[in-house]
């Protein structure tokens, strides 16, 4: 992930461009490529929303519809570590099908954009409809309402790699002149506010011609200075992205006390121990008759079992 700015301009944006956390994250799974395609961008849309937030914690991009993909969920934490899961109607993919368009996958719905920081134990949601051309318009429409940023964003994903690019026009420093400055001070405010939006609207332009496999492909330096050709482009250090998955036993655990020592005692005698799969990672949490009497006390292991199949 890189960030970029416009010299003395209120344009900036981010580049993000995965390979081995892109093929990483995909590992346990096997999606059919229309799905795999808009999970990949789902995933880089989390890190370039995360990207334009000064927090500490964890953020999530859900989207939610009657399309193919009935849940898409990405996650991508303050230090850009990300994870992702969809879930989608099997019996409406052809064998080889990847053409599906973005209105089927998605179908009717919300997306979904929460932020959730650790010291202060906030919480943040913004919702806004799908839109029917593609994820990052719908990306766009959350910006303009949520956010009253103007924002252009680019998307693409495949089977090696997914990339994308955000760029947005931001408050001109300073605001507004008071009452008692000088004409000159004010038309030179407003020749500042015409520039940005200029180079806004150029940079949005460029990234319209802007096709799948050159995202993909491209270094960051040549696509930022295609983009922003003949101005004075600042590109900061890159971040890297990794998956990472932050399943972990204590997490499993509240869940099973939440089901309660009967109901779980019931799974114990009926498979001879629970095993709860991390929808994420794929990652297989055991626990015999000896770690649930530990979660619930002894009693737990010596309740009668329920005859209701789990």
């Amino acid at each position: 992930m890189r960030r970029f700015a416009v010299e003395h301009q209120a344009v900036r944006g981010e580049f993000v461009l995965l390979g081995p956390a892109w093929l990483a994250l995909r590992e346990h799974s096997d999606y059919p490529p229309a799905v795999r395609n808009l999970l990949g961008e789902a995933v880089v849309a989390s890190v370039l929303l995360a990207s334009t937030l000064k927090f500490e914690g964890e953020l999530t991009l859900q989207m939610q519809g009657t399309g193919a993909v009935r849940l898409l969920v990405a996650q991508c934490t303050n230090d850009f570590k990300v994870r992702a899961v969809a879930r989608f109607d099997a019996a409406r993919f052809a064998e080889g099908d990847s053409a599906m368009d973005f209105s089927t996958l998605a179908g009717e719905g919300t997306i979904a954009v929460t932020v959730e920081a650790d010291k202060r134990a906030s919480r943040y949601q913004g919702i806004v409809p799908i839109d029917g051309v593609s994820l990052a318009a719908s990306l766009e429409h959350y910006f303009a309402n949520s956010e009253q940023l103007p924002t252009r964003i680019v998307l693409a994903a495949d089977v090696a790699g997914a990339a994308g690019i955000l760029v947005q026009r931001m408050p001109q420093a300073g605001g507004a002149q008071s009452g008692g400055a000088s004409a000159d001070a004010a038309a030179a405010e407003s020749a500042r506010e015409t520039l940005a939006w200029d180079t806004y609207a150029a940079a949005s332009a460029a990234l319209e011609s802007l096709a799948a496999d050159e995202l993909l492909a491209r270094a960051p330096e040549d696509l930022m200075h295609r983009t922003f050709a003949g101005l004075d482009l600042r590109l900061f250090p890159a971040h890297e992205v990794q998956f990472r998955c932050r399943c972990d036993r204590d997490r499993v655990v509240s869940m099973l006390r939440s089901l309660g020592a009967a109901e779980v005692d019931s799974i114990i005698h009926e498979q001879g121990a629970v095993t709860v799969t991390c929808e994420f990672c794929h990652k297989p949490w055991r626990f015999d008759a000896v770690d649930t009497a530990e979660l619930f006390g002894a009693a737990a292991s010596h309740a009668p079992g329920s005859p209701a199949l789990n």
